[in-house]
This record gives structure tokens, C-alpha cells and sequence, in this order.
């Protein structure tokens, strides 16, 4: 066996504790993502093999590793404005709607990866205030929380490369929201930065400290976990959105079957949640 590869077993242990720690299921065909994700861990951690890199996770002791694996398995690719629906549906039917209550408005993306979906929300908020003189005073605030906290740091300072940048990026919003950082980067303005935050949270413990949102994106994350973590989960989102507030899921996510509390608006394009009052 190549330094690189893992017994089933220890595949099966790998998986075990990976649906233990975050909840995500990996199924029986994806040792090809575990090789891929850790392979980069054994130089940095000077381990020799994929095998003892699996067996040292194991152990409670290994928290630096362990953090890392965690980092490694849940890091994710995404790109600005994804499937463009959600954030034109905030602009023309969510916040419109919110406005209405005349109170501070909060949004939580719950899987903020690299950063492009909160910022993408507070993009929306602004193009939002830009069109409605009225709605200038609207106060918006975005929490975005990640198991990740390797991308909770690249979050906070807000800096993306070129590649980062076109995906999903037109250049209109990349000159309006973008300043060139002198280093090869570019800086999200004070503007979009200023009303969003970042914390760390794994979707498994409790979010009573997070206090209460009127909507939450959790989009293209469910599609990892069981079933029955699954619907731990929506119910706690749940009990964290305010009477009629909104939730919106991944394209190829629904609560059909899942959850009672939500009822289900068909727009077009997309779907959208609202928790019943």
C-alpha cells in the first residue's frame, strides 16, 4: 500500500469521526476526497503516510491536527452571487418585506466558506439602499460562521485574488466593492466589510448565543449530512429565525418531508422558506 492510501477500516474510522465532529457523511466511494483534501497535512504535520496521519486524528490529544483535518474536509469552493436567484430575492422580495417591521434587520449566512456569500449578501443591502432613497436608513447586520477556522480568517480580511474574483463577479460590482490592495489583491471597500462579522460555529452545537435572524442562507450545505442531523439542524434554524422570517437552501435542497415549521414560496426563479408565525 503507497504512503497514500487507506485500509477500509481506517477509511471507516476516518468517516466515523468526521460525521461525529461536523456531521457530514461521506459515503462509501470517497477516497479519492479524503486522499486529496489531507494528502497536503502530511508534509506540514511531517507525518509519513496517509494511514498514521488517519490514526493520529483519532487520538483526542492531536488538536492542531485534528483542527487542520477538520479545516482540510469542510473547505469548500464558491463564488460570488451563486445561482444569482437568492440575492435578487432579497432585494426585491425579502428586504422590502422586512422593511415594513422598521426594525434592525439580521442576517446569517451559516456556512460562510471563503466569505463570497456574506459579502455577496451585503453587496445585495447596498445596491437594495441605492435604489430606494427611502430605505438608506435601513440598518442590516450579516453574522457569517464557518467549522472552518482557516477560512474564518481569510473572511475577515476581506482580500481575494484575480482567480477569486471572476468567479461569479461582474466587473461593474468588482469596481464599485473592490479596491486594489497594492500586494496583488483586492480589498473589499470599508462599505461592504463594516455590516458583516464573523464567528466560529460547527452546525452540530447550539446557536441560542447567536440570538435571533430574519433570514438565513444555508445554501448547498444540508446535501452533506444524514437525514436525521439534517432535520436537528433545520429545527434549530427554526428557533433562531424570528416569526415569518425567511430561509433560503441550496438549488437541489428542500424541506419537503423534513420540517413542519416553514412554509414553501415558489419564485421565479427558486424557492424560498418562510417560518410560520
Amino acid at each position: 500500500m503507497s504512503n497514500k492510501e487507506l485500509y477500509d477500516i481506517e477509511y471507516k474510522q476516518f468517516c466515523d469521526f468526521l460525521e461525529l465532529q461536523c456531521g457530514i457523511v461521506l459515503g462509501e466511494n470517497k477516497q479519492y476526497l479524503v486522499k486529496s483534501r489531507l494528502a497536503p497535512l502530511m508534509q506540514r504535520f511531517a507525518i509519513n503516510s496517509l494511514s498514521e496521519l488517519v490514526q493520529k486524528t483519532l487520538n483526542p490529544i492531536e488538536r492542531q491536527l485534528r483542527t487542520a483535518v477538520i479545516d482540510a474536509m469542510t473547505t469548500n469552493e464558491t463564488l460570488w452571487f451563486r445561482d444569482t436567484y437568492p440575492f435578487e430575492l432579497l432585494k426585491k422580495v425579502i428586504l422590502p418585506e422586512l422593511e415594513k417591521t422598521k426594525r434592525n434587520i439580521k442576517i446569517w449566512s451559516a456556512a460562510s466558506s471563503s466569505g463570497q456569500e456574506p459579502y455577496s449578501i451585503s453587496m445585495s443591502v447596498l445596491e437594495y439602499q441605492q435604489l430606494k432613497t427611502a430605505a438608506q436608513q435601513l440598518n442590516v447586520s450579516i453574522l457569517g460562521t464557518d467549522i472552518s477556522t482557516t477560512m474564518l480568517e481569510q473572511c475577515r480580511r476581506g482580500e481575494y485574488d484575480g482567480l477569486a474574483l471572476a468567479r461569479g463577479l461582474s466587473p461593474e460590482r468588482r469596481s464599485r466593492f473592490f479596491a486594489d490592495s497594492g500586494k496583488g489583491l483586492m480589498q473589499l471597500k470599508p462599505e461592504v466589510k463594516n455590516n458583516v462579522s464573523f464567528r466560529h460555529l460547527n452546525l452540530l452545537d447550539s446557536y441560542s448565543l447567536l440570538g435571533k435572524f430574519d433570514v438565513i442562507f444555508c445554501r448547498n450545505v444540508l446535501i452533506y449530512f444524514s437525514g436525521d442531523i439534517k432535520a436537528q439542524i433545520i429545527a434549530k434554524f427554526a428557533q433562531s429565525l424570528n416569526s415569518k422570517g425567511f430561509l433560503i437552501l441550496g438549488a437541489s435542497e428542500s424541506l419537503s418531508s423534513i420540517n413542519s415549521d416553514f412554509d414553501m414560496i415558489r419564485c421565479n426563479p427558486g424557492i424560498i422558506y418562510r417560518k410560520k408565525s
